[in-house]
């Protein structure tokens, strides 16, 4: 019987209220007919793992809930020597979304983006000044799935859940609003499929528990073009890979975030279901 990998994919804790399993199958079964073992350990206790020829932190969704569990998981995959993917110092590097500033430095087009170290009615004033803007979007610097994201219009009061805190602000872009965000997905380098993701009516937010919906999209030069450059500018070439990007008043794509550490990967809207993600982690073993 050939050999088979063991490939031990990081799951969330117990008393995760988002549904994750019905991904976890699309993954899992692409993996498992690209010759891989699967099997679920939960990030936050993952036990021994030297058994494994990879791990995967694909589904440790609520990382940004228990920062520091997740930074002393990824201190622990590295002192080990664990063979991980995406490797740990790019999960550790796009953990915090201050990448956004290297990503900027590096000629990427981001989403405008001001880092207050604590937000108050003064910084937020002054962080609009900086953007030009008067209604914006704040969210926390480790965050995932809209934790603590939240619209500020003219005037409005600061959330209780933000005040005081670092929080990185930006502008409220037009584009989600009318065309919605962008996802473009790329596996071992290359690029397999592009998803557009609307909010609901009434929001700003595009994820699923918040009313957002998901439709295929045709990937255009220039949101090739914008991927290209972020991935680029990785710490090191990502196994996997999704670009999420949103349109300004005048339509040009900026980047929004570089997801890198488990994000959705829409299997089912890829033309292969998921083989060349299989082949991308495989060729990782």
């Amino acid at each position: 019987m050939p050999y088979q990998p063991r490939v031990a994919i990081l799951v969330p804790a117990p008393d995760y209220e988002e549904k994750w399993q019905p991904a976890f199958a699309r993954k899992a079964a692409a993996l498992t007919a690209a010759g891989l073992i699967v099997e679920q350990r939960v990030w936050t206790d993952p036990g021994d793992l030297a058994g494994h020829d990879l791990v995967l932190p694909l589904f440790a969704w609520g990382y940004q809930r228990n920062v520091a569990a997740w930074y002393g998981l990824l201190d622990r995959l590295g002192d080990e020597g664990l063979p991980v993917v995406n490797p740990v110092p790019v999960l550790r590097w796009n953990s915090d979304k201050a990448y956004l500033a290297d990503l900027a430095a590096k000629g990427v087009a981001v989403v405008p983006t001001v880092d207050v170290a604590a937000l108050d009615a003064a910084a937020l004033a002054d962080a609009c000044a900086r953007l030009g803007t008067e209604e914006v979007v704040i969210k926390p610097a480790i965050s995932g799935g809209a934790d603590g994201t939240h619209r500020i219009a003219p005037g409005a009061a600061i959330p209780a859940d933000a005040l005081g805190q670092r929080r990185l602000v930006q502008p409220l872009m037009p584009g989600i609003l009318t065309e919605g965000e962008v996802s473009l997905f790329f596996f071992g380098g290359r690029f397999s499929h592009a998803i557009v993701k609307r909010p609901a009516a009434g929001d700003f937010r595009v994820q699923e528990q918040f009313g957002g919906r998901e439709t295929a999209w045709e990937a255009k030069d220039a949101a090739r073009t914008l991927a290209a450059m972020a991935l680029a500018a990785a710490p090191l070439p990502p196994a996997y890979a999704r670009v999420d990007m949103v349109g300004d008043a005048a339509g040009r794509l900026h980047l929004m975030e570089l997801e890198l550490i488990e994000p959705s990967l829409f299997l089912h809207h890829a033309p292969d279901k998921g083989a060349a993600f299989a082949q991308a982690v495989y060729a990782a073993v």
